[in-house]
């Protein structure tokens, strides 16, 4: 089986190969990823492994989840916490190394501490994401120090839209949860105004699994109960936005401001009795603004000012609020383009403050408030025979404060690239970066039960900042209608931090679980990732059954090895990509076949995850062929795990509890006007 699709994914790419000769067709109509710091680039031109997906690509893979919306990405996996919660994992590399953004600004939430704290972005009414994978801290922090992914939404365009009004519906059912899902977004301008709206809602019940919730592993254990099977217990989820931007936007220049609301409701399944549930709100401001100049140095002047209040509650059980954390934030950011001769790059400064706050008996944290100001220089340079440098540093300076002490981190990363273009296609570059983070708030502070992800934790205050420094290389090629992609990377950390079985001294000796829950330490020591991604994707104009195919296939994997020995907790497997789409005048229809080896270099105190084949098929009926709505606008039916795999992710911290859906059948429409 594994040799077949490893067959299957490079089958996508050397199709092409053999059609490169095909009339034109732009095969990958690259977007120019804003994310990216200096000058604006496209995906092909950046050593990093960048991916921008369109709002056509979100509606197709769109999940209850952000983490879950991603991870048929190349390198990306999911923190899977059932419907309510999760965040993407980059390159084995999750949490508070993956900085989520909305329009290039922290999402000032606490997703980052916990794996079943929702993420305040999750794309349903987005109109782009971006990911950078690996080291993008020279532009947005330490936090970055494993990747970025960027929540586009659209509210405030820096250019004026083409049409006066316009408009962009989606409506779906899904049978796995008998849940619906509804996004919508208006636009309208007049004058130099454009003023957008959107709102969005989910109302997922609880979600059919194949089989038992419990893992064979944990069914096998002495005594141990078979527990749920069919239907994951307190697996709901319920959420609902609503956002407004309005914005003035001239001939150079444009300015506006963004109100959004957000709130939600999720069971946290598992082993409790009480069925205990999140219930959670944020409402964010943002403004921002930029102008063109023409000088001879300086080209752009963009800034950005973001705050946020934040508020969840646990609730134990119906009318019973357990803990509560609060947290509310500012963000900032002011960035300067320029050139000089072929030096192109870009100058910022940026600022957070935020304050996390938890109450109630079963708070694991304690009030910190965290600060940070930084500022980064990053140049590129291009001649005309194809070869290019690029290059920055940052500085920054991070400080933690809290009841148990107060921590200061000296920040500094650095990066240096070269990359060769060639006219018959090909790309390769070279990359090293050294990059730093500071610990974060549960890693430093965190002392007391969990009872969503089952375990005591314990951080340490005392923990070092982690340094990460990351060689990485790409080649690529591309024609009209293939291309093939493959990068390599290996980061060698001094001070990796991560959570292990440990003990704890609270004045009566050494304890190792604490009412009836292990204790779990964030603990610190060298590590190194090794790791790979290659990608491709061919274009086959009227082809079989006289239809225009599109085949893309991926394959990825990393390792992360501790120096004393073992291995980091919750990485991803090797995971192969397939898929193949055909489309007609009026109508669409697509397979895709993701496969995950078995995962046997589980961490410490956790067990093995079982491999999976996971089938899905898509087809579409064009609306617009038939004189409705503009392009875009189309009926649709996915069928997700067609053949009701168990599939459990090795990067969930409670995998052998929680197993993804089983088959779903999603009937949508999305109707664009």
């Amino acid at each position: 089986m594994k040799q077949l699709l490893l067959l299957a994914a490079s089958t996508a790419v050397l199709a092409g190969f053999a059609h490169a000769d095909a009339p034109e067709t732009d095969l990958r109509q690259q977007s120019v990823i804003v994310t990216a710091p200096g000058p604006d680039r496209l995906e092909g031109e950046l050593v990093g492994n960048a991916t921008s997906i369109g709002r056509e690509g979100i509606i197709q893979t769109l999940g209850p989840t952000l983490g879950d919306t991603l991870d048929r990405q190349p390198g990306v996996s999911t923190t899977f916490f059932g419907q309510g919660a999760s965040r993407p994992v980059l390159r084995g590399l999750g949490a508070e190394r993956v900085q989520v953004l909305t329009n290039g600004i922290g999402v000032i939430d606490v997703s980052a501490a916990s794996p079943d704290h929702q993420a305040a972005a999750d794309g349903i009414d987005a109109e782009k994401i971006e990911i950078l994978r690996g080291p993008a801290a020279l532009a947005y922090g330490g936090q970055a120090i494993g990747g970025v992914v960027n929540v586009i939404d659209g509210l405030l365009p820096e250019t004026l839209p083409d049409r006066k009004y316009s408009a962009d519906l989606m409506a779906a059912y899904n049978s796995v949860s008998e849940g619906t899902e509804l996004a919508g977004r208006f636009q309208g301008v007049q004058g130099p105004l454009v003023l957008t709206l959107s709102a969005s809602q989910r109302d997922f019940g609880d979600y059919d699994i194949p089989g038992f919730a419990k893992s064979a592993y944990l069914r096998s254990e002495p005594g141990a109960e078979a527990g749920a099977k069919d239907s994951l217990p307190n697996s709901f989820t319920q959420t609902q936005s609503y956002a407004g931007g309005l914005g003035w936007v001239g001939d150079n220049a444009y300015l506006g401001f963004v109100a959004r609301q957000q709130s939600a409701t999720y069971g946290l399944p598992g082993e409790a009795d009480e069925s205990p549930f999140i219930d959670l709100e944020q409402n964010r401001y943002d403004v921002r603004g930029g102008v063109k100049l023409d000088t001879a140095f300086l080209k752009e002047i963009k800034g950005s000012v973001s705050t946020a209040d934040y508020s969840h509650t646990e609730f134990e059980g119906p009318g019973e609020p357990g803990t509560r954390y609060d947290t509310n934030g500012t963000e900032a950011r002011v960035e300067t383009s320029h050139e000089l001769g072929i030096l192109k790059g870009a100058i910022g400064v940026d600022y957070s403050d935020k304050t996390l706050d938890a109450f109630g008996d079963e708070a694991f944290i304690t009030k910190t408030d965290s600060n940070s100001f930084g500022g980064f220089v990053y140049e590129t340079a291009d001649w005309a025979n194809g070869f290019g440098l690029e290059g920055g540093a940052r500085i920054e300076q991070a400080k933690r404060k809290n009841i148990s002490g107060d921590t200061d981190f000296d920040l500094f990363s650095a990066s240096l690239g070269a990359h060769q273009h060639w006219e018959n296609g090909w790309f390769v570059g070279v990359q090293a970066s050294h990059t730093e983070r500071a610990p974060n708030e549960s890693e430093l502070y965190a002392d007391g039960l969990h009872l969503a992800t089952e375990q005591y934790e314990v951080g340490d205050s005392n923990l070092d900042k982690e340094k990460g420094l990351n060689l990485e290389a790409t080649a690529r090629w591309e024609s009209e209608q293939a291309s093939f992609g493959v990068n390599v990377f290996r980061t060698k950390f001094d001070g990796f931090v991560y959570l292990a079985p440990g003990s704890v001294d609270h004045g009566s000796g050494l304890e190792t679980e604490i009412e009836g829950l292990p204790v779990y330490q964030f603990l610190q020591q060298d590590a190194t990732f090794t790791g790979a991604e290659i990608y491709g994707k061919a274009y086959l104009p009227e082809g079989l059954l006289k239809a225009d195919w599109t085949l893309d296939g991926g394959i990825d994997v990393v390792s992360g090895e501790l120096d004393a020995g073992g291995n980091v907790p919750y990485l991803p497997p090797l995971t192969v990509n397939a898929g193949a789409t055909a489309d007609w005048a009026l109508w669409s229809a697509g397979a895709h076949v993701t496969w995950a080896d078995d995962q046997t270099d589980a961490g410490a105190g956790d067990y093995p995850t079982d491999g999976y084949t996971q089938l899905d098929l898509r087809a579409d009926l064009k609306l617009s062929e038939l004189g409705y709505g503009r392009e875009g606008t189309s009926l649709f039916i996915d069928a997700r795990n067609v053949t009701d795999e168990e599939i459990r992710y090795s990067t969930s911290v409670l995998k052998d509890k929680l197993p993804a859906p089983g088959r779903n059948i999603r009937v949508g429409v999305r109707a664009t006007f």
